[in-house]
């Protein structure tokens, strides 16, 4: 259903396979032109004094401290959360075997140019003049068929387990949701009776391999999401960064068991922008680590208007401040304009 929505939606955006094909990593000696980035003079931040929150599903609080932190940061860190460590163990393994395979074997589960399953480059690539330090496997739900072709012999234990995290995440994503939405004062009966009925879900697989001089690469550019909401489960190695107004770009310090969870477009619309889409990306490790990470996207029912919700509206007096689209229209929108897709769409 996912995969098909939005095969439909990119079509009219199909991409050249000059911006499906990754760079093979472990063939070059230096960071080519084609992926060197011009140095940036935005200030980033490791200090642990500016780090997104940390919120324990546990703490009686969870509700009111999700909503501070999504107004606040539009991202926070989640603890308690349900997940199995030994799960986020399994995913991290089998996300490392995938990766590790050559190139040539890679490129036998290689992305449609109007698809969005499959190995590659992130889909934002063209909008940008360089190429990153990136190569990413995406799917919606089992992942077989992909599989089978990089492991003929050995690909059930892949799909045991990328299953078995997707089920897991869904739980988590509508729980969260209902939090999100409970800390805006919004119920169930305030909302459209199928926009959480049926929802979109991507899972893409990131890989960030060692770098010979990760100064000069980008492992992934500055975007937001078009979900509602994003979880992020990364590997132990620093690598992700959140804008932050008045602090510049700001590290997401990886914590043992944590997942990070992040604003999308989506909720940034229903929201009316009180909950802001955060800017993010991935820089290139300076040790040379290899990096992985885990994002799970989480949308609405894909034939639903977005806009923002009537009853925040009420309790706020304010105005809308974007019109209604179609979450198709939406992604459409911004697989054409990219960062420009929420300016379109303001009132």
């Amino acid at each position: 259903m996912t995969t098909t929505f939005f095969s439909e939606a990119y079509r009219e955006t199909p991409i050249h396979l000059r911006h499906i094909i990754p760079l093979d990593f472990h063939s070059v000696p230096t960071v080519p032109d084609s992926h060197v980035w011009p140095k940036s003079d935005e200030f980033s931040s490791d200090d642990d004094r500016f780090s997104i929150p940390i919120v324990d599903l546990n703490d009686p609080d969870a509700v009111k401290l999700i909503g501070h932190a999504c107004e606040t940061w539009g991202a926070f860190q989640v603890i308690n959360h349900g997940i199995p460590l030994n799960l986020l163990d399994d995913m991290e393994s089998e996300t490392r075997r995938l990766f590790s395979l050559p190139a040539q074997q890679k490129m036998k589960a290689l992305r449609e140019p109007a698809g969005i399953a499959g190995y590659g480059i992130a889909r934002i690539s063209p909008f940008f003049p360089k190429y990153m330090w990136h190569e990413g496997f995406t799917m919606s739900g089992s992942p077989v068929d992909h599989a089978r072709a990089l492991w003929p012999n050995d690909s059930a234990r892949f799909c045991d387990v990328m299953e078995s995290y997707q089920k897991k995440m869904k739980v988590l994503a509508e729980q969260l949701t209902h939090m999100i939405l409970k800390s805006l004062d919004i119920s169930e009966q305030d909302l459209n009776s199928n926009i959480l009925g049926s929802p979109y879900t991507v899972l893409q697989l990131n890989s960030y391999p060692s770098c010979p001089d990760p100064n000069r690469a980008m492992g992934l550019a500055p975007h937001t999401d078009t979900s509602l909401l994003t979880i992020v489960h990364q590997s132990a190695i620093t690598g992700l960064q959140l804008f932050k107004d008045g602090l510049g770009w700001v590290s997401v310090q990886p914590i043992t068991g944590a997942l990070v969870v992040n604003v999308g477009d989506l909720l940034h619309i229903f929201s009316n922008g009180r909950f802001p889409s955060v800017l993010h990306r991935a820089v290139v490790n300076r040790d040379r680590f290899h990096r992985f990470s885990m994002a799970y996207f989480y949308g609405i029912s894909t034939d639903c208007n977005v806009s923002p919700l009537p009853k925040l509206l009420n309790i706020s007096g304010q105005t809308p401040r974007y019109r209604s689209v179609t979450v198709k229209e939406y992604v459409v929108i911004k697989s054409k304009s990219f960062d420009e897709a929420l300016s379109l769409i303001r009132i």
